[in-house]
């Protein structure tokens, strides 16, 4: 074989592997939003549903946290007991709300009216006033360890559906309140 005729080979295989490997390269794709595949879509919803999963449970824990605010501020005499659980129950609500998920489509950034109609609605929505708080102090007490019961049976429910690291977390958030609850009731007996 001569130069020349190596030469021709070797740019002919060159150019054999070129073209095998430029239709890949094409921009010609279709106008318009791309559609998502099934995985993309799975993932989205997926993470629709942490993230409902977290608003419910910080609005749980929120709700709570407004109940000792509440009692606080009718009994001024139980701030020593209720202090410390009250600090704990607002590292619960910021515990619970942290690493939440940003959800955006996965066919397209949502549009700028689509996005202030919903913050508008959001902020149009009255916040729940807290329940009343009794006047007797024991009283209170007994409906505060209720209040605990109940977040912490929603954290409980919950666990069915949450990711494994947000699993763990409500679980523990859970735990704590059963055990808020016992302080607020049985502990005081003791």
């Amino acid at each position: 074989m001569t130069t020349t005729g190596r030469r021709a080979l070797l740019t002919a295989g060159i150019a054999a592997a070129a073209a095998t490997a430029l239709p890949g390269c094409t921009a010609a794709e279709e106008p318009g939003p791309r559609k998502p595949g099934a995985a993309e879509v799975e993932a989205e919803r997926v993470a629709r549903a942490e993230a409902a999963l977290r608003l419910r449970s910080v609005t749980a824990s929120r709700s709570l946290l407004e109940r000792y605010d509440a009692a606080l501020a009718a009994h001024p005499a139980l701030a020593p007991r209720l202090t410390p659980l009250r600090r704990s129950v607002a590292a619960h609500v910021k515990a619970l709300g942290e690493g939440g998920t940003t959800v955006r489509p996965a066919t397209a950034a949502p549009s700028p009216t689509t996005t202030a109609t919903a913050s508008a609605s959001a902020s149009a929505r009255p916040a729940p006033s807290p329940a009343p708080v009794a006047a007797d102090p024991r009283t209170a007490l007994n409906e505060l360890a209720a209040a605990e019961r109940t977040t912490s049976d929603t954290h409980t429910a919950a666990l069915v559906t949450a990711p494994p690291e947000y699993a763990r977390l409500l679980a523990s958030v859970a735990a704590a309140g059963a055990a808020h609850a016992y302080l607020l009731t049985e502990g005081a007996r003791a």
